[in-house]
């Protein structure tokens, strides 16, 4: 507003830490030299010994193999990793299991979850009748580009203007579909120039909020209040991206005509691309941020308050991407490697990962969140480095049982006393099941799938309208990386389980505790199926001879440990009570197991009566082992 003066337009403007490119800090001196195991235990022992705490004990082997196994391919270790793990006792145990996870097919996938969020990736244009169109290209780009290790430079290069690398290859222009796959507003009554306006704009705010963890979106309808961004210092942002074809067509019919704007054939379809227009579109300032009140031209061009670009950059989104991932930018490394952190401890060094502005919160350790950024980048932007770095250190080993000394120290966890324990990811938890109940399918990539939902889900207008097909076959049991993902009907089991409809950039997903969720795995058609696997596979696996070792199989499976007897007596009875009833009613237990099985084999014929009441019992078992909360937890 007039008269006011921002932070952003004085000249007594404070120096930030966050615009200050890192440095590599030296090691601390700690009392207990044998506890780090990497360079982060320095730093973190070194801030614990300051305040007269110590860390917690070591996770034992299996939780820790679990724990690591879902952070880094989203999946639980079988049976046969867990046991291999137990006995091999050698100080490189560790590191070979890591560097096998770290090799896994599996995961890109894993850490492809969190990438679409930032992209707020869909399979759906989002806005109003929010009709489907095939993005899936570049989420099945993004999946490799993770497994391949590709330099986190490079990615980002590629994403954001691999259609203007000389020579551009196909994948560098599917690469461009990070800014395609948004949301797009389909309305008839919009105006063109409205909903143009509309996705340059957001692509300016995702590409602040997700490389540089600023709000930048402040800066558009005047100067930022707190940071050193100016209006204008937005808008010349915005030139980078103003200059790409219109992206609808000439009718939109109700909302459904074909989305328009360059496309790039993959296969037997398309997707979308970002594609730069042979003259430029002239830029100004909105005044208030309103398009229909445009002030001064202005030129594309970079902030002045962070680092300063160098002389052969491009004037267009390839200079924007080169001058991103210039390692003398205070920002990228730090934003990026906080974010992994925030992935595998469930809170970032800085906690306000989106915001590393004024009014975010300053990192807890600050020259451990410079060590890394640095190691990032002189580590050739590896990604698995980094990652591999943080999960063998003896911080990330730590058990996550709550000490009352630590807990009154420390509740929030914030000096990392303790290992969080967290809930799983709502994708995490579906496929855990699956993988529990061996029918995961181990496909990657490919067009989105559709397992079971309740009908009605998807409002139906009329005979042009998207379908809900529930697939069939392998299709059914897919990753839930691969699930339709549209925006404004999100599948209810990644929706109960915090899963964000990605119509806006999700930097970091909410972690509620609902009844709703064990409602869920109780009757949700997958998890039914899932726990029927289960019972298929305790009761066919011919080693197991005993209710007891069956009990035991079944509870390592989905925990990685053995019961402890208490438990393991509470199983068996549950076991027998349910066994009694099926027995004296064999048509429960065959409609039990018919209103549960989805499109599994029965695995047993209703002219056994005794066998199909010791399937149905063996069912409510694994129901209850699937609904632990040890199950669906990280620990």
């Amino acid at each position: 507003p007039s008269g006011e003066k921002s932070l952003a337009a004085t000249e007594s403007f404070t120096k930030h830490w966050a615009y200050d490119a890192p440095k590599q800090p030296g090691l601390p001196q700690v009392k207990d030299a044998d506890w780090p195991h990497q360079p982060i235990d320095s730093f973190v022992l070194a801030a614990l010994e300051r305040r007269n705490m110590r860390p917690s004990p070591p996770a034992n082997a299996a939780t820790w193999l679990r724990r690591v196994s879902f952070d880094l391919v989203g999946l639980p270790p079988t049976l046969e990793e867990l046991d291999a793990f137990l006995k091999d006792t050698s100080p490189e145990a560790k590191s070979r299991v890591v560097d096998r996870l770290l090799r896994s097919r599996h995961f890109g996938e894993r850490w492809a979850r969190h990438w679409l969020d930032l992209a707020r990736y869909g399979d759906s244009t989002g806005i109003h009748e929010d009709v489907l169109r095939p993005s899936w290209a570049w989420r099945d780009w993004v999946v490799q580009a993770f497994n391949d290790d590709m330099p986190f430079d490079r990615f980002t290069i590629e994403q954001l203007a691999g259609d203007l690398l000389p020579d551009a290859t196909l994948r560098q222009r599917i690469a461009t579909g990070f800014h395609r796959a948004a949301p797009f507003n389909t309305e008839s009554g919009t105006p063109k120039e409205a909903r143009r306006t509309y996705q340059v704009l957001d692509r300016v705010n995702v590409t602040g909020t997700v490389w540089l963890g600023t709000t930048l979106e402040c800066a558009q309808c005047h100067e930022h209040k707190y940071d050193p961004f100016t209006q204008e210092d937005y808008y010349r942002l915005f030139a980078y991206f103003n200059n790409t074809p219109d992206e609808m067509g000439k009718s939109i019919g109700a909302g459904r005509a074909a989305m328009a704007g360059p496309t790039v054939k993959v296969g037997d379809t398309t997707t979308f691309v970002m594609q730069e227009m042979a003259k430029s579109r002239r830029t100004r300032i909105f005044q208030r941020g309103n398009y229909e009140t445009p002030g001064k031209n202005v030129t594309l061009g970079l902030p002045q308050s962070l680092h300063p670009p160098k002389d052969d950059l491009p004037a267009n989104r390839l200079g924007l991407a080169r001058w991103l991932v210039d390692p003398a930018n205070p920002l990228v490394a730090r934003v990026t490697v906080n974010r992994w952190w925030a992935e595998l401890f469930g809170a970032g060094l800085v906690r306000t990962g989106r915001d590393f502005g004024t009014q975010g919160e300053a990192p807890s350790h600050p020259e451990l969140l410079d060590w890394l950024a640095v190691e990032f980048v002189e580590q050739g932007w590896s990604m698995k480095h980094v990652l591999r770095t943080i999960v063998l250190s003896s911080t990330y080993g730590q058990s996550s049982l709550v000490q009352a000394e630590s807990l009154a120290a420390d509740p929030d966890n914030l000096w990392l006393s303790r290992a969080p324990r967290l809930r799983l990811s709502a994708e995490a938890i579906r496929d855990n099941a699956l993988s529990v109940a061996g029918i995961l399918s181990p496909a990657l990539g490919g067009p989105p799938v559709y397992p079971p939902q309740p009908e009605g889900i998807w409002w139906i207008r009329d005979a042009k309208s998207p379908v809900y097909k529930t697939s069939v076959g392998e299709d059914r049991y897919r990753r839930s990386l691969y699930t339709i993902w549209r925006r404004s009907y999100l599948h209810p089991t990644l929706a109960n389980f915090d899963a964000p409809n990605r119509i806006t950039c999700a930097a970091e997903r909410d972690r509620t505790n609902t009844p709703l969720q064990a409602l869920t795995l109780l009757n949700d058609p997958i998890y039914l199926e899932a726990a029927f696997g289960l019972a298929r596979r305790l009761v066919g696996e011919p080693s197991l001879a005993t209710t007891e070792q069956r009990i035991t199989r079944g509870f390592r499976l989905t925990t990685a440990r053995r019961p402890t007897p208490k438990e393991r007596d509470l199983l068996i009875g549950l076991f027998r009570s349910r066994l009694d009833r099926f027995k004296a009613d064999p048509k429960s237990a065959y409609k039990l197991i018919e209103s549960a099985r989805g499109e599994l084999a029965a695995g047993t014929s209703p002219i056994n009566p005794t066998a199909v009441a010791e399937l149905a019992a063996w069912f409510q078992v694994a129901n209850v082992l699937l609904n632990l909360d040890e199950t669906v937890t990280k620990e």
